[in-house]
């Protein structure tokens, strides 16, 4: 499943623009005088980049060499946005390169950068301060490094920023709230070490893509998700260690196609106020402790493909939920408490936790991370391939 067909479909374009113009970057009567400056700055970037990458197998670097820093293999020119006279280094994609080494601080030389992909290395070590001076940048993966300390707030300085993808590093800590407030289309930070509450405060966010999952997280989804309302598309928040009931904000999410709660802690009742996500693709609730009914207006949903409520609490299929796949819907509803279905959980098993109903409008989120659920422990946490965007 893709996660965001805007995002691929937003770098594939700026990948196209930088590549198209770096054609041209080869011709020797380009515009040389303009461009000289911001070129030599590029130069000593790259040199003193070059000089802490200590494994490089694919020899990726080997062609960085002399002042013709457009000729180097990664790295793309293009008119400066200021000046279409003045030629700059605008992109880095150095993605499967499988380098080891770490960002030094001369990157910062790089001001005219929009982009800049790493993604699938072996780059280690904190990210500089002086990534704050990268003003143009538009786009920054990360991905399935060896980053660590704690967050980045490096990046939350960078004004021109849209997607940024942390994805499979060993970043740790809590998440800041700034975060939410600048203006990205796309967060990925899942697969890090992350921990603490995930803010609750969401006011100003821009974001369509945010992917918290396989974190360390506690307490509860904040009913502030709301504020994601008008541009969240794609939610998901795979084993982040939640707890407490699914706000019925979530349902305010109205553009939401993707839906991915699965392998928390979470309780109760699923909201009704689900009903209203009229664009709702793929909702999966699997492998958490909800109870009550699996809800009509959950099953009716008019784009839904795909609906998983395995492995909870459930006693109850409302309507047409308890043939779904009449409908064409992928479905499972397996190691529930659903009378008359196969493969459910024991009477006592069920009775034990149906016993104690939870009151949502009563329920206090806990601020500390919940023990593990009975039933099932998380999926792996080992990193996986990132899907890369080019």
């Amino acid at each position: 499943m893709a996660l965001s067909i805007t995002f691929h479909a937003l770098t594939s374009l700026l990948l196209f623009h930088v590549s198209f113009v770096s054609t041209a970057t080869h011709t020797p009567h380009h515009h040389a005088s303009h461009s000289s400056n911001h070129l030599q700055k590029a130069y000593r970037a790259l040199q003193a980049w070059k000089k802490v990458i200590y494994s490089d197998p694919k020899n990726l670097t080997g062609d960085w060499v002399g002042p013709s820093v457009c000729s180097y293999t990664g790295i793309f020119c293009a008119p400066s946005p200021s000046d279409p006279n003045t030629l700059v280094v605008a992109g880095i994609d150095l993605n499967h390169g499988d380098i080891a080494g770490f960002l030094p601080k001369p990157i910062g030389l790089l001001s005219d950068l929009a982009l800049i992909h790493l993604n699938s290395n072996r780059f280690c070590g904190i990210l500089p301060r002086s990534l704050s001076q990268l003003s143009l940048l538009y786009e920054l993966d990360l991905s399935n490094n060896r980053f660590v300390g704690p967050f980045p707030d490096v990046v939350l300085s960078l004004p021109s920023l849209k997607y940024l993808d942390l994805r499979y590093n060993e970043f740790e800590g809590p998440l800041p709230p700034k975060l939410f407030s600048n203006p990205l289309d796309a967060i990925f930070v899942n697969n890090n070490r992350l921990t603490s509450l995930i803010p609750r405060d969401f006011t100003g966010t821009t974001a369509s893509v945010v992917v918290f999952a396989n974190n360390d997280f506690s307490g509860c989804l904040p009913p502030t998700i709301a504020h994601f309302a008008d541009t969240l598309e794609e939610l998901l928040l795979i084993n982040s260690s939640l707890s407490g009931c699914l706000p019925p904000e979530v349902g305010y999410l109205y553009k939401l196609r993707v839906l991915d709660m699965s392998y928390n802690s979470l309780v109760g009742p699923v909201p009704y106020s689900l009903a209203g996500l009229g664009h709702l693709e793929l909702l999966n609730l699997d492998h958490n402790m909800f109870t009550g009914a699996v809800p009509l207006g959950v099953c009716v949903l008019p784009s839904l493909q795909n609906l998983t409520v395995s492995d909870n609490y459930f006693s109850e299929e409302e309507g047409i939920c308890r043939n779904l796949t009449s409908r064409g819907i992928v479905f499972d509803d397996s190691n529930n408490c659903l009378p008359d279905k196969p493969h459910q959980r024991s009477h006592k098993v069920c009775e034990d936790v149906l016993d104690h109903p939870v009151d949502c409008y009563d329920h206090e989120c806990s601020a500390v991370a919940p023990q593990a659920s009975p039933f099932a422990a998380g999926p792996s946490l080992a990193p996986a391939p990132a899907p890369v965007y080019t």
